[in-house]
C-alpha cells in the first residue's frame, strides 16, 4: 500500500487524474487485491494520493496553475497550502491503515 500511495502521488503530480488510473489502475488493482486490499479502499487511497500529488511542487500542475490563476507567487502560497497538504497525507495514511473507514459501511 505504502508503494502505491507513492506512485500514485508521482502520478498525480505529473499526469491528470483520468489519464493516470486509466493507464496504471488495471495494472495495480489486482495487485492490490491479491495482497488482500479491498478495491474501494484502494481507490479511495489512490485518489486521495494523486490529490496530493497534484498540489505538491515541483511538478504539481494544479498547484502551479492555481498560483497562476490568482496572480499569487508560489512561494508565497505555499505556506498556505502546508497545512492542507499535511492533512490529506494524515487522511491518505489513515485511511490506508484502518480499512473500516473507507468500507465499513458496505
Amino acid at each position: 500500500m505504502v508503494v502505491s500511495i507513492l506512485a500514485f502521488v508521482v502520478f498525480g503530480s505529473i499526469l491528470e487524474g483520468i489519464p493516470a488510473i486509466v493507464l496504471f489502475g488495471p495494472l495495480l488493482v489486482p495487485a492490490a487485491q491479491s495482497l488482500g486490499v479491498h478495491p474501494v479502499q484502494y481507490a479511495i487511497v489512490a485518489l486521495l494520493s494523486m490529490g496530493l500529488g497534484l498540489f505538491t511542487p515541483p511538478f504539481g500542475y494544479g498547484y502551479y496553475m492555481a498560483c497562476a490563476v490568482t496572480k499569487v507567487s508560489p512561494d508565497i502560497a505555499m505556506r498556505n497550502m502546508l497545512p492542507y497538504l499535511a492533512a490529506l497525507a494524515l487522511a491518505i495514511v489513515i485511511i490506508a491503515s484502518v480499512p473500516w473507514i473507507s468500507i465499513g459501511l458496505l
